[in-house]
């Protein structure tokens, strides 16, 4: 009996191995996601076309719409989150525009709106494909299962981590198990980061000092961030590795 148990420990054991390598890498990609996102706008810049640039512009514009310019900036995010368009712009500029408190009203309201879009495009692109993939395999199967279940919790913590890509995560979790109301629910995670940025953008005043080396700042506001973001990356990294292995482990049990 005992014999025949360790081939299992031993899968078992290759498994979670397994999946701790995944989580360390997928902890790696988000930590280099930043330099990789600056190269990409280096590039753009070279190329000629700077979102940055565009979407100062385009908050320019939005202040001097009046009354109307709260739903355009609104529909914007949505765009510019479904584009892959960097939302820290936008973000710190509803600061100026809007002040603290409605910029981060509409701020919440544009990126929820925008990564529910992004969500469907990932469920309904490619979710099709991943399931009929994932059914080949029971161990992905209970994995995928798994995340699901604890979908809120593992989203509302990649949310309060500005350190994951929000944009990448938003197609991301639609090819997941994730239920479109746990994703859509989790979104309060954004909140307590949507504030400080948009408090951050409002000591500028100046639209075009976004995003620029003269823009104001609040150090204690940053660390704030950084300590938030480093506490959740930790606990959605500790809390996903336990989710599969129990997913894992319930596998090679059955």
């Amino acid at each position: 009996m005992i014999q025949q148990s360790i081939p299992h420990v031993s899968r078992l054991m290759r498994h979670r191995k397994g999946i701790l390598h995944l989580a360390l890498l997928g902890f790696a990609t988000a930590l280099l996601w930043p330099e990789e996102a600056a190269f990409a706008q280096d590039v753009a810049t070279a190329s000629g076309f700077n979102p940055q640039d565009l979407l100062r512009s385009a908050l320019a514009w939005v202040n001097g719409l009046g009354p109307i310019g709260a739903m355009v900036f609104i529909g914007l995010y949505v765009a510019a989150t479904v584009a892959f368009f960097p939302g820290s712009i936008l973000t710190l500029g509803a600061g100026v525009v809007f002040g603290v408190v409605l910029g981060s009203l509409y701020v919440f309201l544009g990126a929820t709106l925008g990564a529910t879009a992004a969500f469907l495009v990932g469920r309904y692109g490619a979710r099709g494909w991943v399931s009929r993939k994932i059914e080949a395999n029971p161990k992905f199967h209970a994995i995928d299962a798994a995340v699901g279940r604890e979908g809120f919790r593992i989203v509302l913590l990649t949310r309060l981590s500005p350190v994951f890509p929000f944009n990448l995560l938003n197609y991301a979790y639609g090819v997941t198990g994730v239920s479109l109301k746990d994703y859509v629910l989790a979104s309060v995670g954004m909140i307590p980061g949507t504030i400080m940025y948009v408090y951050l953008g409002s000591l500028a005043g100046n639209i075009a000092t976004l995003g620029t080396g003269t823009q104001p700042t609040n150090p204690t506001v940053e660390w704030t961030i950084r300590i938030i973001g480093f506490m959740a990356t930790v606990a959605v990294t500790v809390y996903v590795t336990r989710v599969a292995r129990k997913a894992l482990a319930e596998t090679v049990a059955e």
